[in-house]
């Protein structure tokens, strides 16, 4: 090989690995180039101010803030009794919401949630835990009131009214749905007036329907309107799943506001009674009339003393109906729940008219109430 050969060689791989060099410089350049463009890009984004775009959201941030701290959270424990060693176990019953009445440490929640309890712990907003003992306790209303001694500040909750409540009202429950506590639901007043069944299988009237999201442990808790005053007790859902289907019942306040003093005071409710005892609804359902059949009347009672007349034998030993009560101060009575749910609506020593059937003609009476206890 030729001098002048080897040394055009040389001269060519010079400039090939001086072409590389070059490349591989640019492509680091270029690597740097972005980077440093990565680097600026993957800073942290700048935090927007928080802006509050209603007063409704406004309304509903400061009712939250205001009632939160009268919700209370309800657990239970049951007993039970191992069947080789016989030895009795305490083990979780339910969960369940309820709300502060008053400063004394008088909480109301459904009487479904503490039903066949053997223990009750109420949890306040600020954790901290209260055994509780039952105060009162009224299923044919789903109520019931626990009492704790709670050495904090209690802030009893708002009470409002339900007898002027519209459809279409917003709404706000508060409770403990599956255990988490103080959740807020919002909706509005489905309907009113609705028909529910109480743990004691007698309906429970005038129910206020809502679609705010009531859920298992809801149950107790308040509904509040938009003042974030009490106008239901959350009680019970419609749901083939047993979740939130959007048809929630609420006890009405008007019914708790009367119920809950006497089951703080006597621990039941003091009903107005007539002294009259009435024929079972299959019989006169059978018989195909629309009232309430007395069957007896109690000596001395206001209903005797009214002249209210008990179904008889005569001397020849047939029967006589007695009185078929058929208005309570001009309200329609078509069965004995129109009767007993009619009568929760007046107090012991009132007076009310009724009207009754008599054999073949009417007959009104006046009546004064008596009390249950």
């Amino acid at each position: 090989m030729t001098r002048t050969t080897i040394g055009a060689m040389c001269l060519l791989s010079g400039i090939i690995i001086g072409q590389l060099i070059q490349c591989r410089s640019d492509q680091a350049s270029s690597a740097a180039s972005v980077s440093e463009q990565s680097d600026t890009t993957s800073e942290r984004r700048a935090v927007d101010p928080i802006r509050i775009v209603s007063t409704a959201e406004e309304a509903t941030i400061a009712l939250f803030e205001n009632a939160a701290p009268s919700v209370v959270y309800i657990t239970t424990t049951t007993v039970r009794q191992d069947y080789w060693s016989r030895n009795v176990y305490e083990i979780p019953a339910g969960t369940g919401s309820g709300f502060i009445w008053d400063d004394k440490g008088n909480i109301v929640t459904n009487y479904h949630v503490i039903q066949g309890a053997y223990r009750a712990k109420v949890t306040l907003s600020d954790q901290t835990s209260w055994d509780a003992e039952i105060a009162g306790i009224e299923p044919r209303k789903d109520l019931a009131v626990l009492k704790i001694k709670a050495s904090s500040n209690l802030k009893p909750i708002p009470i409002g009214t339900s007898h002027d409540l519209k459809v279409g009202q917003s709404v706000f429950a508060i409770g403990n749905p599956f255990g988490l506590d103080q959740t807020l639901t919002t909706g509005v007043i489905s309907a009113l007036g609705r028909e529910i069944e109480s743990a004691a299988q007698i309906p429970i009237r005038d129910v206020i329907q809502t679609d705010a999201a009531i859920n298992p442990g809801n149950s107790g808790g308040p509904l509040l309107d938009i003042s974030g005053r009490l106008i239901g007790v959350n009680t019970a859902i419609v749901s083939p799943s047993g979740t939130y289907a959007g048809i929630g019942f609420s006890v009405p306040v008007d019914v708790v506001n009367w119920v809950v003093p006497d089951l703080i005071k006597f621990g039941e409710v003091r009903r107005p009674v007539l002294g009259a005892e009435f024929v079972q609804q299959q019989i006169i359902d059978r018989m195909e009339l629309k009232g309430a059949l007395v069957m007896a009347v109690a000596p001395g009672s206001g209903a005797e003393n009214g002249g209210l007349q008990p179904t008889r034998k005569s001397s020849d030993g047939e029967f006589i109906m007695g009185d078929l009560i058929i208005e309570v101060n001009d309200e329609p009575i078509e069965s004995n729940n129109d009767l007993f749910l009619t009568l929760e609506k007046y107090k012991p020593g009132e007076q009310i008219r009724l009207k009754v059937k008599r054999k073949q003609q009417t007959a009104n009476l006046t009546i004064t109430l008596g009390s249950s206890l």
